[in-house]
């Protein structure tokens, strides 16, 4: 059986525990409908989903990008302090951010190391550890 993009939307939507309104269940299937991971901002998602005709507006985007974040079935990643992408790929990997074409991609984990952290303030720990390696043109 081949499975739709509605029902990969609906199925992601049930892991994080979320109700599938119409609006989450559009950008659900936008988002993992053809099972590959990918980074979105909030105004690439908004465009996409305006090119399918569904009336959504950029802020319930943003709002609903971020429950899809609390909800544990993406992670927002913060190239600068004005952009954020967000990444259905949900295990530890690093990052490459394209300044010239404001894109970012996967870089390779294995070819990653990283050989020290500081310690934690008393009473924290390290959640995680965000790489983002930011790409110019030589």
């Amino acid at each position: 059986m081949i499975e739709t993009a509605q029902q990969r939307g609906t199925e992601w939507l049930a892991r994080g525990g979320l109700r599938p309104t119409r609006q989450r269940l559009a950008l659900a299937a936008l988002l993992v409908g053809d099972g590959q991971d990918r980074h979105v901002t909030a105004e690439s998602l908004y465009a996409a989903s305006s090119q399918t005709g569904e009336k959504v507006s950029l802020a319930t985007v943003y709002n609903t990008l971020r429950a899809f974040c609390s909800a544990g079935l993406m992670q927002e990643v913060v190239v600068d302090g004005a952009r954020s992408y967000f990444d259905t790929r949900m295990d530890d990997h690093p990052h490459f951010y394209w300044e010239d074409r404001a894109e970012l991609t996967d870089a390779p984990a294995d070819q990653l190391r990283i050989s020290g952290l500081p310690d934690a303030p008393d009473g924290m720990q390290i959640s995680r550890v965000d790489v983002v390696i930011r790409l110019k043109r030589a």
